[in-house]
């Protein structure tokens, strides 16, 4: 669905689902990339061959080890998403397709502490079941529920200049 904007007549088109299905695939392939990076440096820095799995206290070490760095690694993961979306309006998958994340009042550029509502809003759009992602299929301007919940949409090309960034 296409809207035309009052102020300036310029066509404002909303990214659909599957166009944003696209970009998430891109996005996965990258971030998919990365976290195998750190796996193996995980697993290079700690090998489980280094500790008696046997010994219950030595395999809790390694757990706990492995799972306080890969936490810090979704965050650093949660970061890089969000300075996309500050730096640049989107992520490399997104970028891709030509879109970008915008102000949905403005069309501008989306600030900071929205961003970081965008991305916490992602988890409520996992439940139940995904539907805040699939509704993005049925929504009149294609906004996913974190869209919603951040005030932001996904257009076919670049945010206004003469948007100012909330």
């Amino acid at each position: 669905m296409n809207q035309t904007t009052s102020e300036t007549n310029e066509e404002v088109r909303y990214v659909g689902f599957w166009a944003r299905f696209l970009a998430f695939l891109i996005d996965s392939v990258w971030t998919l990339f990365l976290m195998a990076l750190l796996v193996f440096y995980l697993i290079g820095k700690a090998p489980p061959g280094a500790y008696d799995l046997q010994d219950p206290v030595q395999l809790m070490n390694l757990l706990n080890s492995f799972t306080l760095e890969l936490r810090m690694a979704e965050l650093a993961l949660a970061a890089i998403f969000v300075a996309f979306w500050i730096l640049r309006s989107a992520t490399p998958g997104k970028m891709v397709i030509s879109c970008s994340i915008v102000d949905a009042k403005t069309l501008g550029k989306v600030g900071s502490l929205k961003n970081i509502i965008r991305y916490l809003g992602y988890f409520v759009s996992l439940l139940p079941f995904g539907m805040g992602f699939l509704w993005i299929a049925f929504d009149s301007r294609k906004q996913g529920w974190h869209d919603k919940i951040a005030g932001t949409l996904v257009i076919k090309g670049h945010p206004r200049k003469n948007g100012p960034a909330t």
